[in-house]
C-alpha cells in the first residue's frame, strides 16, 4: 500500500522543502510510504510539498528491500500494490505490470476510494504513527538526510513495537 503524510518545514527553509499548494504556499515536506498489509513500513521516501504522489512512487518501489520468504529466494518487489487516486497514471500501471507487481489503484472519476477502505486503515494507521513523532511533525532538519534518517528510526520503531507484541 502506498500513501504519502504532509510536514511542515521548520523557520528555515531545507533540502527537499517545496510551497504546499493547500497550505498558503507555506514551505513542507511529504513523506512518503510503502506498507505491507498489517502497516509496517517498508519503504519511506521524503519530498517537497509541491511534488505529485504519483512521481514518489517508482523510486519507492525501486528502494523496496530484499524481504525473506518462507520459501525460495528473497522477494525484491511485492505481489501486489494498492494505491489511492493520486497514483492513477497510464505510465504507472504499465511500470508496474511490467516489474510483475499486480495493481489496484483506484480510478479517478469511475470509482470510490471506499472499495479502498479496507486495504487502507492500516497505512493511514501507520501515518498516523509517524505523525505522532514531533520531530517528524514539525521539521527541524535542514539537510533533507537527517529528516530522512528520523523518519527512517520513526519506522524502525514502529516495526520494533508491532513486532514485539
Amino acid at each position: 500500500m502506498c500513501d504519502r503524510l504532509g510536514e511542515h518545514a521548520g523557520p528555515e527553509k531545507g533540502d527537499l522543502t517545496g510551497p504546499n499548494p493547500v497550505d498558503r504556499g507555506k514551505y513542507g515536506s511529504k513523506i512518503h510510504l510503502i506498507t505491507e498489509r498489517t502497516g509496517l513500513p517498508i519503504s519511506v521516501g521524503i519530498s517537497g510539498a509541491n511534488l505529485h504522489d504519483s512521481q514518489a512512487l517508482i523510486p519507492l518501489v525501486k528502494g523496496i528491500p530484499p524481504i525473506r520468504s518462507r520459501r525460495g529466494r528473497r522477494r525484491r518487489r511485492p505481489g501486489k500494490l494498492h494505491a489511492d487516486k493520486g497514483y492513477d497514471y497510464r505510465h504507472l500501471r504499465q511500470w508496474l505490470s511490467r516489474r510483475g507487481i499486480r495493481h489496484r489503484i483506484v480510478r479517478k472519476g469511475i470509482e470510490t476510494s471506499q472499495r479502498l477502505g479496507r486495504h487502507r486503515w492500516a497505512i493511514e494507521r501507520t501515518m498516523s504513527w509517524l505523525a505522532g513523532c514531533r520531530r517528524l511533525h514539525r521539521r527541524y532538519e535542514r539537510k533533507a538526510e537527517h529528516f530522512l534518517a528520523f523518519t527512517s528510526i520513526a519506522c524502525t520503531l514502529i516495526c520494533y513495537r508491532r513486532l514485539t507484541k
